[in-house]
């Protein structure tokens, strides 16, 4: 079990707007996605990294190399080691707010995952193992309030990210708020009043 009692063990913004062509590129590819995951927790090499991923050095050199060229990684420290200096990479913000943006001439190809999808596809054998803890609800809101909402989400996927870390299992988390074509019941009527 880690010791540390904030996570991650560096300091970096609470939320940046990804908006540039390299930074969505970048965070398309599902393996910089688990690098940023894992980076939620602490700063890591690039040979921590690839242990942790059960990839080859090289391969996790090259996707963090992308992601600091991107803006979305810094170095955040360095040890000497045998007169090298070992480089330990953080995220550079908590949450990367992102929406969904097409290739010119492109309607249905968006550069960055949708994380709903992502969330199904890895809940999948949970799902099957009756293990998956899931809700959906449906309510009819005004926009300002699910703003606010969803403000409240991104602070409990925040304290979820902080909790200690421990255990044999990592367990994903994912929420999402979206408007859809669901019906709605119409305003309810005033009650009639009782006659005098």
């Amino acid at each position: 079990m880690s010791n540390n009692t904030r996570f991650p063990d560096y300091d970096l913004a609470d939320v940046t707007d990804v908006t540039a062509p390299a930074q969505l590129r970048a965070l398309a590819n599902p393996l910089r996605n688990a690098i940023l995951e894992l980076l939620l927790e602490r700063a890591a090499t690039v040979s921590e990294l690839a242990a942790a991923l059960g990839r080859p050095k090289s391969t996790v050199a090259h996707h963090v190399s992308a992601l600091a060229d991107a803006q979305l990684l810094k170095v955040v420290r360095t040890r000497r080691v045998r007169a090298i200096d070992e480089r330990y990479y953080g995220r550079t913000a908590r949450i990367f707010r992102v929406g969904t943006v097409s290739q010119s001439g492109e309607a249905e190809a968006p550069y960055c995952n949708n994380d709903l999808a992502t969330a199904a596809a890895e809940s999948a054998p949970a799902h099957k193992a009756d293990q998956l803890s899931s809700i959906v609800r449906h309510v009819r809101i005004p926009r300002e309030q699910a703003r606010e909402f969803w403000t409240r989400v991104l602070e409990l996927a925040n304290d979820y990210a902080q909790l200690p870390r421990g255990g044999d299992v990592v367990y994903g988390f994912a929420a999402g708020l979206y408007p859809t074509d669901y019906p709605a019941l119409p305003e309810a009527e005033a009650p009639a009043k009782d006659p005098d």
